[in-house]
C-alpha cells in the first residue's frame, strides 16, 4: 500500500452492541463502499416499541483477537496526506487499495475465514480508516432519512420512513470519537468546528446534509445529525404514484413552468418543499440556462438542462471568505441566466433582490416556510421579510406541501394564486390567496377548488393562446404523466429525457402517450 507523509485523520470508534426482541420486519443494506456487500438490519419489537437492530456477524474470542492485530496492522501501515481528504477520486482510490490489502492479508493470515465474516471485516475497516466508522452501515440504508448522534451515552436515533424515530444498537465510544466524527467532516469541506466555532453545517461526500455541534454549545454532549441526501432522487412519477400531488396539479404547474411564470413553494421542516422543487425542474425547457442557489447541494437535475449550481461558503475562524445567499444571487444576475432557484426566502434583502428579479424578466422559484398559503402572503409581508405587498403580484403560483407525521405522508396541501382586491371601505389594496386546487385529508385526494384561474388570462396575453387551448395542452400534459406511471418511467433521466422530447419533438411525445405505446421509443 502508497505510504504518503502528513498528517492522518484521528480514529474515531463506535460499536455495534447486542439486542435481542421479536423482529418485526428484516431486509439488507448494500454498502456504497463494497459492491455486494450486505449487512442485515432487523427491526425488533424492544420494550414494546420498534427498534433498529444493525446485524453483523459474530465471531469466536480467538478469531477475534487475529483480526483485531490485522486491523492495527492495515491501519498502521496507511498515512494519508491530510490534502487528500478533499479529493473524491484519491478517496475512492484509497478505499479500494485499503480493500485489496486487507483481502490479501486476511487470506494469508486467515484463510478459511467465512466469507460474510471477512466482507464484514473489511467494509467495518474501510468505515473506520475513510468515513465515519459504523455510522456508514446506516447511512447506506435507504429506508432511513436521519441519523442523529445526541451525545456517547447515549445510542444513536434514526428517522425511519416506515416507523419513524427508533432507537438503534449503535453507540459511539466517547464524546472524544464524536468530535473526531465531526473534525473529519469538516475538513473534508474546508472547515473548521472548535471551541471558537462550535457549529457545523457541511455535507458528505454523498450530498448528505451534516449539522455538528460541540460542548458547551449543547450541554448533554456533541451531537451529529445527518440528513440523508437521496441516492435515486424522486420524479414527478413517483409523487403521484405515493400521492402526494395528482396528474392534473403537475400538468398545471408544468404549463406555468414552460411559460416562465415564478412560483414559491411553502410547507413546514420536513414537509418536502425542496423534493418537490426537485421534481418540478425537469419541466424547464433544455435551452434555458439555470442558477440555483443553496446552502448545501440537495438539487438533483436531469443532465438535459443547461444548469449552474452555486452554493454558500460561511467565514473562515478570522471572519473572512464569507459567500451569503444574497452575494450569490445578486452575483447570479451578471451570469445571464433564464431562470433562478433558490433554496429558502429568509431575510428582506435576499426577498429585495429575489422579487426584483422576478420584475425584471427572470422566472424565479423558491421556497418559504408557511402552512398555508394565506400564511405565505403574511410572512412575505411582515418581518423579517417584510417586502411591499404590492410586489406578491409577481408570485403567479404558490405550492403549500404539508406533512402528517402520524400517518407518514406528505401531500400537496393547497395550490393558490394571489389576487388583488380592496379591503373593506378602506381604499387599501391587499392580496389574498384563491385556491385552486386543495387536499381533502377524508379523501385523500387533492381536488379543485374553483373553476376560475386567473393563470389562464396570463399564458394567453403572452402566447395567445385561448382557454380552450390551455385546457387542451393541460389535458396533454396530464396524459403524459399518467403514460409514465403506468409505464413505471421514474427514473431522474429517463423523465427529464422525456420532457426533453417534449420540447423538441411534441407530436412524436403526444402520438406515443395517446396511443399507448411503450416507453422504448422516447428513451432510445
Amino acid at each position: 500500500m502508497t505510504k504518503d507523509k502528513g498528517e492522518r485523520e484521528p480514529q474515531a470508534k463506535s460499536k455495534i452492541e447486542k439486542c435481542e426482541g421479536r423482529v418485526i420486519e428484516s431486509y439488507d443494506i448494500e454498502s456504497s463502499g463494497a459492491a455486494g456487500v450486505k449487512t442485515r438490519v432487523d427491526i425488533i419489537e424492544k420494550d414494546y416499541l420498534p427498534f433498529y437492530k444493525l446485524v453483523v456477524p459474530e465471531v469466536d474470542i480467538a478469531t477475534k483477537a487475529l483480526l483485531d492485530d490485522i486491523k492495527e496492522r492495515l491501519i498502521g501501515a496507511v498515512d494519508m496526506n491530510i490534502g487528500e481528504v478533499f479529493d473524491v477520486k484519491i478517496m475512492e482510490d484509497l478505499r479500494k487499495e485499503f480493500s485489496s490489502d486487507a483481502g490479501r492479508l486476511l487470506a494469508e493470515e486467515l484463510p478459511h475465514l467465512d466469507e460474510v465474516v471477512r466482507n464484514n471485516f473489511i467494509l467495518g475497516l474501510v468505515h473506520e480508516l475513510l468515513g465515519l466508522g459504523d455510522i456508514e452501515f446506516l447511512l447506506d440504508d435507504n429506508g432511513l432519512e436521519e441519523v442523529v448522534v445526541n451525545s456517547a451515552k447515549e445510542p444513536l436515533r434514526v428517522f425511519h420512513k416506515k416507523y419513524g424515530w427508533l432507537r438503534t444498537n449503535v453507540t459511539t465510544e466517547n464524546e472524544a470519537a464524536i468530535l473526531n466524527y465531526a473534525n473529519t467532516i469538516a475538513r473534508r469541506v474546508g472547515r473548521e468546528i472548535s471551541n471558537l466555532s462550535p457549529l457545523l453545517d457541511a455535507h458528505l461526500f454523498s450530498g448528505d446534509r451534516v449539522n455538528a455541534t460541540i460542548n458547551p454549545i449543547s450541554t448533554k454532549g456533541h451531537t451529529i445529525t445527518i440528513r440523508k441526501f437521496a441516492r435515486d432522487p424522486w420524479t414527478a412519477t413517483d409523487f403521484v404514484t405515493s400521492k402526494t400531488v395528482n396528474s392534473e396539479v403537475l400538468a398545471l404547474i408544468w404549463l406555468v413552468i414552460q411559460y416562465e411564470m415564478n412560483i414559491i413553494i411553502s410547507g413546514g421542516t420536513g414537509s418536502g418543499k425542496t423534493s418537490f422543487l426537485n421534481i418540478c425542474m425537469p419541466f424547464i425547457p433544455p435551452n434555458h440556462r439555470i442558477i440555483s442557489i443553496e446552502d448545501t447541494r440537495e438539487l438533483q437535475l436531469p443532465q438535459f438542462l443547461y444548469w449552474c449550481p452555486l452554493t454558500t461558503r460561511e467565514a473562515n475562524p478570522e471572519g473572512k471568505g464569507e459567500v451569503t445567499m444574497l452575494d450569490l444571487l445578486v452575483n447570479s444576475l451578471r451570469m445571464r441566466p433564464d431562470r433562478i432557484i433558490m433554496g429558502e426566502i429568509r431575510k428582506q434583502r435576499e426577498a429585495e433582490v429575489l422579487f426584483e428579479a422576478m420584475h425584471t424578466g427572470h422566472s424565479v422559484y423558491s421556497t418559504l416556510h408557511a402552512d398555508s398559503c394565506q400564511q405565505t402572503i403574511n410572512r412575505l409581508t411582515n418581518p423579517p421579510i417584510s417586502i411591499p405587498e404590492s410586489m406578491l403580484d409577481s408570485v403567479h403560483l404558490n405550492i403549500v406541501m404539508f406533512r402528517d407525521r402520524r400517518k407518514g405522508i406528505r401531500r400537496v396541501f393547497e395550490i393558490g394564486e394571489f389576487l388583488p382586491g380592496l379591503m373593506g371601505n378602506r381604499d387599501e389594496m391587499k392580496y389574498r390567496p384563491s385556491i385552486l386546487y386543495k387536499w381533502d385529508p377524508r379523501t385523500d385526494v387533492v381536488k379543485a377548488a374553483t373553476e376560475d384561474i386567473s393563470i389562464y388570462e396570463k399564458v394567453g396575453n403572452h402566447t395567445g393562446l385561448s382557454v380552450e387551448e390551455i385546457k387542451e395542452d393541460l389535458d396533454v400534459k396530464k396524459q403524459v404523466f399518467e403514460w409514465m406511471v403506468k409505464n413505471r418511467v421514474r427514473q431522474v433521466e429517463d423523465v427529464g429525457k422525456i420532457m426533453n422530447r417534449y420540447y423538441v419533438d411534441k407530436d412524436t411525445v403526444v402520438d406515443v402517450v395517446q396511443g399507448d405505446k411503450a416507453p422504448k421509443k422516447l428513451l432510445d
